[in-house]
C-alpha cells in the first residue's frame, strides 16, 4: 500500500514492537485501526481528505477503514484480504501493527502475518459478543503463543453506553479466553467510529476508569531479548568470495563471538568462527539475536541450508517423531498418511502424519479423539520424518519451534509449532517415510506437465480400459509421461488376492489409488480405468489423491453394456454363474458432479479420445512446445 503515514514515523531508531489486531469481518477492526492513526497523528497531511472524498464516492459517512484497503477487492466486497504492516510511532516508541484478515477464507493470511506480534488487539463487537470467528481467532493467538492480549469491546454506542450490558459482554469474551488459557490484559469499551476511549477518554462512559487503547499499546512490554538464549543460527545460504566461503543467516537466538567453537546441524561437525562478517558495516568480534551475519568457519566446512548452528553445551533438541500443534488451512479435512513439508526457520523437512491426537470442538473448545483434522480446524498431531530434525519445543511469546505445513504446490495449509518429541506407543507400527529431493517443480520443469490422476468410473463394456489405452498412446506421443492402472491389470497382480465382496471392492480402490499416488508424485498423468461403482469408494481415492483428481464419468446405458459385453460378463450374471455383477445384481452409483462426463452408447472411440486427451492436456497444463505439436 501507499505510504499513508507520518514522516515522524521512520524516525524512531527504538526496535519496533509487533501488534497483531484480529477480529470478526463486521465487527470494525479496519475502522479501529484507521481512527487509532488518525487521532494519535500518525497520518499524512491530506490523508484524511482523500478519506472523506472516497467515503461521499460511495454515499457514507467517514469510513475509516478505507485507509487500510489497498486492493480494490476490499473496497469492493468490505473486507480485508491480506495481512497489513502499518509503522506507527506512539510517544516517540515505534510499533508495527498487523493488521489481520478477519474473514474466514484469508485466515491462511492471518496465521503467517501473525506469527511474530508480541501482544494482540481483539476486537468483538460488545452487542454480538463472541462469535464462530472471534472464537477462531483467539484459538489462534493461542496456537501462535501471544500472551498479552488487549480485547477492545467494540460499537458500544448501538448499547447507549450501558455499563451493565457491557460487562456482560466482557464476561462472556473472559470466558472464551479462560477456555483458553488466555486472559486478557485488560478490556476497553470503545467506539471505533465515533473515537471513543481510542486516543481520547469518552464522555459517555464516566464509570470507565481504565486506559484508553493508544494508553493500553503504550503499556505493552517490549519485546524480550534473546541475545542470552543459548545460540541457534539457521543457516540461509552459503557463498564463496575471494577464495573463502561465508556461511550466512540471521541470528535467531544467542550471541556469537569469534574464536567460538560451534556444531553444525545434524552432521554434528564442530568448526570454529574464524570471522563475522555484517552487512554495511566493518567486520565484526561479535554479533547477537536478530542480527544478519556471514561467517567464516574453521575448517572450511559446508553446512547446508536449513543447518542450524549451536554451542555443544546448549543443543536443541533432535528428533523424528513430533508432537505437533496445528491450525489446518485448507478446505478439505487432513488425515493420517498424507505427507508434507515443515517448514521450520530456513529448513524444510518432509513429515508425514503419523497419528491425530485431538481435535478441538470449536463450540465449546474441548479436545476429542478424531479419525480427522475438519477444515480450519485445531488439533494436536505427531508428525514423523526419515531425518533428525532440530528445533526448540514452541513457548508462548517467542518465535521457538514455529513451523508451516506446505503442499506439492508449495502452499502453505497448515500452521506447526512443535511441542516436543513424540513417544512410541507400545506396538505401535513406526513408519518413516522418505521425502525425495526431486521437488515436483523439478519434475513439471523436466517433463512439461505436472502429474495429475484421471479416474475413469463407469460400468463393465462402457469402455474405460479402450478409451484410457487410447488416450494413453495419444498424450504418449504427445511426449506426456502417462501410465495406464486397468482394473484387470491390477487384479492379475496386484489384487489378485481380493474377491469382489464389498470390502475387497473398496480396498481394490484404495490400492489403486495409492499406486496412482505413488505415480502422480513422481510427475506421471495416470489413467485409472476401474468400475468403482460406489460413491464411497471414489470418495476414499479423491481423499487419498487429493487435489489432483479428476472423476471422469465414462457413461454408457445398461443395455448398450450387455450388448458389447467383451468379456462375456454380463451373460454369465444372467446365467448366475457369476454374484454380485455391478449393473445387475450390485448397484452402480454414477458420479454427481464428474469433472468430464463421455456419453460413449453413441460416440466414436476416435472422438471421446480426442475429448479426454484434450481435457488432460488442458488440466496438467502442457508446456508450449507440448501444445504446440498436440
Amino acid at each position: 500500500m501507499t505510504n499513508t503515514l507520518s514522516p515522524s514515523v521512520a524516525q524512531s531508531q527504538e526496535p519496533a514492537t509487533p501488534i497483531v489486531i484480529v477480529g470478526h469481518v463486521d465487527h470494525g477492526k479496519s475502522t479501529l485501526i484507521g481512527r487509532l492513526l488518525h487521532d494519535t497523528d500518525n497520518l499524512q497531511d491530506g490523508k484524511v481528505a482523500q478519506i472523506i472524498a472516497s467515503s461521499k464516492k460511495r454515499g457514507l459517512k467517514v469510513e475509516w477503514s478505507f485507509l487500510l484497503d489497498s486492493l480494490q477487492i476490499e473496497r469492493d466486497q468490505g473486507v480485508t484480504v491480506d495481512s497489513t504492516r502499518i509503522p506507527f510511532l506512539l510517544n516517540k516508541r515505534e510499533f508495527v501493527i498487523v493488521d489481520a484478515p478477519g474473514h474466514r477464507q484469508f485466515l491462511r493470511n492471518m496465521i503467517t502475518g501473525a506469527a511474530d506480534a508480541e501482544a494482540a488487539v481483539l476486537v468483538v463487537d460488545a452487542a454480538e459478543g463472541a462469535r464462530e470467528q472471534t472464537r477462531r481467532h483467539a484459538m489462534l493467538l493461542h496456537l501462535i503463543g501471544i500472551r498479552h492480549v488487549i480485547v477492545l469491546l467494540n460499537k458500544v454506542d448501538l448499547l447507549d453506553f450501558d455499563q451493565a450490558k457491557i460487562e456482560a459482554a466482557e464476561k462472556s469474551v473472559s470466558e472464551l479466553l479462560t477456555k483458553l488459557d488466555l486472559e486478557a490484559a485488560l478490556f476497553i469499551p470503545a467506539s471505533a467510529r465515533d473515537g471513543d476511549n481510542i486516543a481520547s477518554r469518552s464522555d459517555r462512559m464516566p464509570w470507565y476508569s481504565g486506559p484508553t487503547l493508544a494508553e493500553a499499546l503504550a503499556q505493552v512490554p517490549s519485546p524480550a531479548s534473546r541475545a542470552e538464549l543459548p545460540l541457534r543460527l539457521p543457516v540461509q545460504d552459503v557463498y564463496r568470495f575471494d577464495d573463502k566461503r561465508y556461511v550466512a543467516g540471521r541470528i535467531e537466538r544467542g550471541r556469537v563471538r569469534v574464536g567460538d567453537t560451534v556444531i553444525i546441524g545434524t552432521q554434528k561437525t564442530p568448526a570454529k568462527i574464524s570471522s563475522i562478517a555484517s552487512w554495511h558495516t566493518a567486520p565484526q568480534i561479535s554479533a547477537a539475536a536478530g542480527q544478519s551475519v556471514a561467517v567464516t568457519l574453521e575448517p572450511d566446512v559446508i553446512p547446508d541450508r536449513g543447518d542450524l548452528l549451536h554451542k555443544s553445551e546448549t543443543p536443541p533438541v533432535a528428533a523424528s517423531r513430533i508432537r505437533t500443534r496445528l491450525f489446518w488451512l485448507r478446505q478439505e479435512p487432513l488425515r493420517v498418511g498424507e505427507s508434507f513439508q515443515l517448514r521450520l526457520a530456513t529448513a524444510e523437512h518432509a513429515v508425514t502424519v503419523t497419528s491425530i491426537d485431538s481435535v478441538v470442538n470449536l463450540d465449546d473448545l474441548q479436545k476429542y479423539a478424531g479419525e480427522e483434522v475438519p477444515a480450519e480446524g485445531f488439533a494436536e498431531i505427531t508428525l514423523s520424518a526419515s531425518e533428525t530434525i532440530l528445533f526448540d519445543p514452541f513457548v508462548p511469546g517467542t518465535a521457538d519451534g514455529r513451523g508451516v505445513l506446505v503442499d506439492r504446490q508449495q502452499r502453505i495449509v497448515g500452521g506447526a509449532p512443535l511441542l516436543g518429541p513424540a513417544a512410541i506407543a507400545d506396538g505401535e507400527k513406526v513408519i518413516h517415510p522418505t521425502g525425495s529431493t526431486v521437488t515436483t517443480q523439478d519434475r513439471t520443469r523436466a517433463k512439461g506437465h505436472r502429474g495429475g490422476v484421471f479416474w475413469l468410473t463407469g460400468l463393465s463394456g462402457s469402455g474405460k480400459s479402450t478409451l484410457a489405452r487410447a488416450t494413453e498412446a495419444a498424450l504418449f506421443a504427445d511426449g506426456v509421461d502417462v501410465t495406464v492402472l486397468d482394473g484387470d491389470t491390477l487384479r492379475a497382480g496386484l489384487c489378485k488376492d481380493l474377491g469382489f465382496s464389498e470390502a475387497d471392492r473398496t480396498e481394490n480402490v484404495r490400492r489403486a489409488a495409492e499406486v496412482a499416488r505413488i505415480l502422480r508424485d513422481a510427475g506421471q498423468v495416470v489413467l485409472v480405468a476401474l468400475i468403482s461403482p460406489l460413491l464411497s469408494d471414489r470418495a476414499l481415492a479423491r481423499q487419498i489423491l487429493g487435489e489432483e483428481f479428476a472423476e471422469i464419468f465414462v457413461d454408457a446405458d445398461l443395455a448398450t453394456c450387455e450388448q458389447r459385453d467383451p468379456k462375456g460378463l454380463y451373460a454369465a450374471a444372467r446365467s448366475g454363474k457369476i454374484s454380485g455383477f455391478t449393473g445387475i445384481d450390485a448397484p452402480y452409483e454414477a458420479p454427481v458432479s464428474p469433472a468430464l462426463h463421455l456419453k460413449t452408447s453413441a460416440g466414436s472411440v476416435e472422438s471421446e479420445t480426442k475429448t479426454l486427451a484434450s481435457f488432460i492436456k488442458d488440466t496438467v497444463r502442457l508446456s508450449g512446445a507440448l501444445k504446440a505439436r498436440s
